[in-house]
């Protein structure tokens, strides 16, 4: 789950990390409210799930109240990326020395936390890592242990050389790591992390997604999910316990499991297609998330044909093909459907499905075949 700036800067300052002062509003007179109390120059950033907000005009510096409430008047309502600035964050703005790059991922190759710190900071870390990877030190961190004061100071004394500066650096990325670890984030980075002239370091920005599987046990970050930012068929997969990706080809994925997904996926593209979406109905699934499946493929107008790739374990085939059944009554299907259903009860979806116009097909092979291949004749 993605949170705003303002969110990640208020858990941030939870665990300790000295983030500059901030207020979050909706609306101009609010802003210039909030600038009078911060005090002096003042930054207003929009307050949306995207990147880019200064380079499309989402971040002005303010020198006064006054012009606070007119930079904030010109962002809220601005869209960014097709999303609409709904609120935005008024922050005391600070003269910088030097600024640096400090972040934590969840790393598949390595299975652990991997700290990053980079003295490119205040610029696109992916940017940095295409064209001068060298300028970014990784570090794994072993989660049974935790991050060493150790640890902390060497990441700390990589991008700054300054005793007592480095020892604020590495107290911040010790303190980013606690946070990290206590709301279950799978990405935590300040960028920048600023040195000022006067010594004194500060997070001027920060951004957090946390594990949607950790949810359960973080109810107060969980009331910070901004619906606002998503698109209707990711609350739609969300509500119904689907796990969905949407991505840019035009078979429509529809599977259960996230194995048998991924492989449907790679399959689609060794047959020279390319898939519409990740979509993983889940084990025990009813005819209700089949129906509500359907709808969040269909409602994407580049999908050309859905491939509907079932192994019934668990799952059901007949339920399965209940609910395709159930969504072709509610929702007519322009493109075709090839479906390829296998294991418990297959027999049984066989029949429901022989009534209704579907391109049946026996193997993965060949059900994949068909799909790329009609998605093409549709294009």
């Amino acid at each position: 789950m993605k949170i705003h700036e303002y969110q990640a800067r208020g858990l941030l300052l939870q665990y300790g990390v000295p983030v500059t002062p901030f207020e979050v509003v909706s609306d101009p007179r609010a802003a210039r409210q909030a600038a009078e109390r911060i005090g002096g120059t003042v930054v207003v950033k929009a307050q949306v799930h995207a990147g880019g907000r200064g380079k499309a005009g989402g971040v002005k510096l303010a020198k006064d109240p006054a012009e606070a409430e007119a930079k904030a008047n010109a962002i809220l309502g601005m869209s960014i990326k097709g999303l609409v600035v709904k609120r935005v964050v008024i922050a005391r703005a600070v003269d910088i020395a030097r600024e640096y790059y400090v972040g934590i991922v969840v790393d598949r190759a390595t299975k652990r936390p991997v700290y990053m710190v980079s003295a490119a900071g205040g610029i696109d870390i992916e940017e940095v890592a295409r064209t001068t990877p060298e300028k970014i030190v990784k570090h794994p961190v072993d989660p049974a242990k935790g991050l060493s004061a150790d640890e902390a100071a060497s990441l700390a004394s990589a991008v700054e050389a300054r005793p007592k500066q480095a020892a604020l650096v590495a107290a911040v990325i010790a303190k980013l790591y606690e946070a990290f670890v206590g709301v279950d984030a799978s990405l935590a980075e300040i960028n920048p992390l600023v040195v000022t002239p006067d010594g004194e370091v500060w997070a001027v920005d920060a951004k957090m997604n946390i594990d949607d599987n950790a949810l359960y046990r973080h109810p107060d970050v969980e009331a910070m999910r901004d619906t606002d930012e998503e698109t209707r068929e990711t609350t739609l997969a969300r509500e119904m316990g689907l796990s969905f990706v949407k991505l840019e080809g035009n078979v429509g994925c529809l599977v259960n499991g996230a194995g048998l997904a991924m492989t449907t996926m790679d399959l689609i593209k060794y047959y020279g297609g390319e898939p519409a979406n990740f979509l993983d109905i889940g084990g025990s699934s009813s005819p209700d998330k089949v129906v509500a499946a359907l709808d969040i493929i269909t409602s994407d107008p580049n999908v050309r044909s859905i491939l509907v790739n079932i192994f019934g374990g668990i799952t059901r085939c007949d339920d399965v093909a209940n609910g395709l059944v159930a969504a072709l009554k509610t929702r007519p299907v322009s493109v075709p459907i090839v479906a390829r259903l296998t294991g418990t009860n297959e027999e049984q979806a066989r029949e429901i499905l022989s009534e209704h116009n579907l391109v049946p097909a026996e193997t993965m092979d060949e059900a994949v075949e068909k799909a790329v291949g009609l998605a093409r004749r549709g294009a």
